[in-house]
């Protein structure tokens, strides 16, 4: 009976050892995917207020804190906008001086704990950009989903789909430039987020159900007079615009697709996400696991949607090298694959879903130009 015995043990053991695995890894997924709306991204450092000035800012100096462009800061109770670095402001070997374009919430003193976000305002069209707008609810799968409408004489519209780490804030970013050439804007919320419905477990699906709802966006704008729409998406709502694109029921609508920072190598972004939110190596790879099995097979779907032969319409594609969430090379790789379709904007030094903020008056005069003809 002692061999019986000691197999039963071992057995039991083995079973023990891979429940712990699962559970493991289960919850390596769900820190994963777990993302409220607006949560800051992992892997930007917190950084510390030294001092502030006139229209100025010292900041813990890092990689973070010396990149060029405009961001948003965000801490407890505060939301502030800061410019590039300032050169003519003596620098400590620990600190860097940045330009202060103003505080819209808050107070900012030293010591004070920031992060750095691509999200510059917060508030409506109205409140933040003096647009009027309307309020609308659109009707999506889950439930009523909020979103904003600044309208214009234009057939041609525009639905934005912000990603992982803002809201539908982030959009308000390039509203200014779309309303300048009176172009309609749509900016609506999606599952999960603030003020729409949530998924019953709580994890988002990196846009693999969350498309649905930006179906739902583009119907809405169709039935509102839309002859044409041009989906930005940022991120995750790149990819989700990729896919609406490819499986939207009015997708003959769509005129072409502003892709800033997508993520097109799924499984690649959840070991980026779980590893930089503190998950251990070795779980890393259960995390990814489980969350195929409680997500469905994303790399499929989004090969499929981004085959060769699957584009059927323009594509703008900002991407740089610095994106520490989705890696740029599978960018590169569409744009060398469809040519004749992909513009491929190549922004450095800018994070995930930042291209924008590093260098706005290139992003958006190559914007200018691609929309022109679809006007």
């Amino acid at each position: 009976m002692r061999p019986a015995t000691a197999t039963a043990a071992a057995v039991t053991t083995l079973i023990g050892v891979g429940a712990v695995a699962v559970a493991a890894g289960r919850h390596a997924s769900e820190v994963a995917l777990g993302t409220a709306s607006g949560r800051p991204l992992p892997g930007d450092p917190r950084l510390t207020v030294h001092a502030t000035g006139p229209d100025r800012v010292t900041l813990t100096r890092s990689l973070a804190s010396l990149r060029p462009g405009t961001y948003g800061m965000t801490g407890p109770g505060l939301h502030a906008v800061v410019g590039p670095p300032l050169d003519r402001f003596p620098h400590t070997a620990d600190t860097v001086v940045r330009r202060l374009e103003r505080v819209e919430r808050g107070a900012l003193a030293p010591g004070t704990r920031v992060r750095l976000t691509p999200q510059l305002h917060t508030g409506t069209p109205e409140t933040a950009l003096g647009l009027p707008h309307e309020d609308i609810d659109l009707p999506g799968e889950l439930g009523p989903l909020p979103a904003w409408l600044v309208t214009g004489p234009r057939p041609t519209w525009v639905v934005t789909v912000h990603g992982v780490g803002t809201g539908r804030e982030h959009a308000l970013n390039l509203v200014p430039f779309y309303a300048r050439r009176r172009v309609p804007v749509l900016v609506p919320a999606y599952r999960g987020d603030e003020g729409a419905p949530a998924p019953a477990d709580g994890l988002g699906r990196l846009g693999d159900t969350e498309w649905r709802d930006v179906d739902a966006a583009l119907r809405y704008a169709v039935r509102r007079g839309a002859r044409k729409i041009v989906l930005h998406g940022w991120g995750i709502g790149a990819s989700m615009a990729l896919r609406a694109a490819a499986e939207s029921g009015v997708r003959d609508r769509i005129a072409g697709l502003v892709l800033d920072s997508p993520v097109l190598d799924w499984e690649t972004t959840v070991r980026r996400l779980a590893a930089a939110r503190g998950v251990p190596g070795p779980l890393v790879p259960l995390a990814v696991r489980a969350a195929l099995g409680r997500t469905g097979p994303h790399a499929d779907r989004l090969a499929a949607a981004t085959a060769p032969d699957a584009l059927r319409v323009p594509v703008l594609l900002a991407h740089g090298p610095d994106d520490t969430i989705a890696p740029w090379e599978p960018s590169v790789e569409l744009a060398a694959r469809r040519p004749d379709l992909v513009s491929l904007l190549t922004v450095r030094e800018a994070p995930h879903t930042a291209m924008w903020n590093a260098d706005p008056l290139r992003y958006e005069e190559a914007l200018r130009r691609f929309l022109t003809p679809l006007m």
